[in-house]
C-alpha cells in the first residue's frame, strides 16, 4: 500500500488481530488517479494512533465533490497539493463519524468508547482510521452517528460562507443556490439560525425538502430564473454557479456579497479563472464578490455540534452506501444532483 496509512504495530484493536502479525482492516484504496473504477476494497493493516492521535472505528463517512476532484486528480491543479502521479493518501474521504478505538501518546480529552465525528486528511473510507484528536469533537446525545458523519466539511463550508465571509445579519435576504445540496441545505439552517430571510432555488423535486428546512421562499429553476427577479439580495451563496457572474449580480443589493461557490472549472485550473474574475470586479464595484476556500477548524465544529444538539441544524441524507459500494457513492456525488448527503456506511 505504500504511504497509504502508517503500518500497525501488533496490537489486538480491531478486526483480524493475532498473535501471529499486525491486525488488519478493509479499506477503500486507489493507486492512481482515474475514474471511479480506480477504487478497490483490500485488506491492509491496521494505523497505529501517534502522538496526538486517535484511533476511530469509522461508522460512516460522507461523501463530498472535493472527494471525486482528489479521486480523478482533475483539475490538474489539486494535484499539486495531493500528489502529482497518484494520491499521496491512498485512502479517499474525509469526514467521518465512529467510536473512539485507541489512543496516542498526549491525548487527554478522548477515551476509547467515546462517540466522535469529525475529518481526517489521511481517509476516512476504511473500518478504522488514525486522527488528530484536535480534528474531533463529541457526538451530541441523543443523535444519529450515521447522520453526524454528514456534517464535517460540507457544514463547516456554510458555516464560514454564511458567518465569516457573508457576516449574514438579521433581517438580511439570503439567496442559495443548490438549495437542496449538500452545502446547501446546511446553509439554509445556517442562515435562518441567524435570522436572515432565506431564499432557496433548487429543482422541482426538491421543493418540498428546501420548503422543509426553513427556507422562507423556494424558486424552482426549472420554471423560473432567479436572475430575472425583481427582488434584491444582501447575500447570495451560489453553489451551482450556472449563470453568467454578470447576472447573477443583477440581483445582488449595491453592497451586497456574493460568494460563488461551485468548485468547478476547466480541466487544468478549476475555477482559479472565474474565481479571479470576481475578485477583479470587486476592485471596481461596491458590491462584494467573495470566492472562497473553506478551512476546517475545531472550533466551526463544536458550533456545528451546537446547532444539531438544538434542533437548529439537521443533516439530510439522500443516499447511504455501503464500504463495497464507495465507487457507486462518488460517481452519485459526482453527478451534481444529489438531495443532501451522501454516506457510505462502514
Amino acid at each position: 500500500m505504500g504511504n497509504t496509512q502508517r503500518s500497525a504495530a501488533t496490537t489486538g484493536v480491531g478486526p483480524g488481530a493475532s498473535q501471529s502479525g499486525p491486525a488488519r482492516m478493509r479499506a477503500v484504496v486507489q493507486h492512481r488517479y482515474g475514474p471511479a473504477s480506480v477504487l478497490e476494497l483490500v485488506d491492509i493493516e491496521l494505523p497505529v494512533p501517534g502522538p496526538g492521535e486517535v484511533l476511530v472505528q469509522v461508522r460512516a463517512a460522507s461523501i463530498h465533490p472535493g472527494d471525486y476532484f482528489i479521486m480523478t486528480g482533475e483539475p490538474y491543479l489539486v494535484r499539486l497539493a495531493f500528489g502529482l502521479r497518484r494520491p499521496r493518501h491512498g485512502i479517499p474521504g474525509r469526514d467521518l463519524a465512529g467510536v473512539v478505538a485507541g489512543t496516542g501518546k498526549d491525548v487527554t480529552d478522548l477515551r476509547v468508547g467515546d462517540a466522535v465525528f469529525g475529518w481526517s486528511t489521511a481517509g476516512t473510507l476504511a473500518e478504522y482510521a488514525c486522527v488528530p484528536a484536535n480534528q474531533l469533537v463529541a457526538i451530541p446525545a441523543g443523535l444519529s452517528i450515521l447522520d453526524v458523519a454528514a456534517v464535517p466539511t460540507s457544514g463547516i463550508t456554510a458555516l464560514q460562507a454564511m458567518r465569516d465571509i457573508a457576516k449574514v445579519q438579521p433581517g438580511q435576504k439570503v439567496l442559495i443556490t443548490g438549495a437542496s445540496g449538500g452545502v446547501g441545505c446546511f446553509a439554509v439552517q445556517i442562515a435562518k439560525a441567524m435570522g436572515a430571510e432565506v431564499t432557496g432555488v433548487c429543482s422541482t423535486d426538491h421543493l418540498d425538502l428546501v420548503d422543509s428546512l426553513g427556507a422562507d421562499h423556494v424558486v424552482d429553476y426549472t420554471r423560473t430564473d432567479f436572475t430575472d427577479s425583481a427582488e434584491r439580495y444582501d447575500v447570495i451563496l451560489d453553489s451551482v454557479e450556472t449563470q453568467p457572474l454578470e447576472a447573477v449580480r443583477r440581483v445582488l443589493t449595491p453592497t451586497g456579497t456574493l460568494i460563488p461557490n461551485s468548485g468547478r472549472g476547466g480541466r487544468w485550473l478549476g475555477p482559479i479563472p472565474r474565481i479571479a474574475k470576481a475578485r477583479l470586479l470587486s476592485v471596481c464595484t461596491d458590491q462584494q464578490l467573495r470566492p472562497f476556500t473553506s478551512f476546517p477548524k475545531r472550533e466551526d465544529l463544536l458550533a456545528l455540534a451546537d446547532l444539531l444538539a438544538t434542533g437548529q441544524l439537521t443533516p439530510v441524507i439522500d443516499r447511504t452506501y455501503a464500504l463495497d459500494e464507495a465507487a457507486d457513492a462518488l460517481r452519485h456525488v459526482a453527478s451534481g444532483h444529489t438531495r443532501g448527503k451522501v454516506l457510505v456506511a462502514v
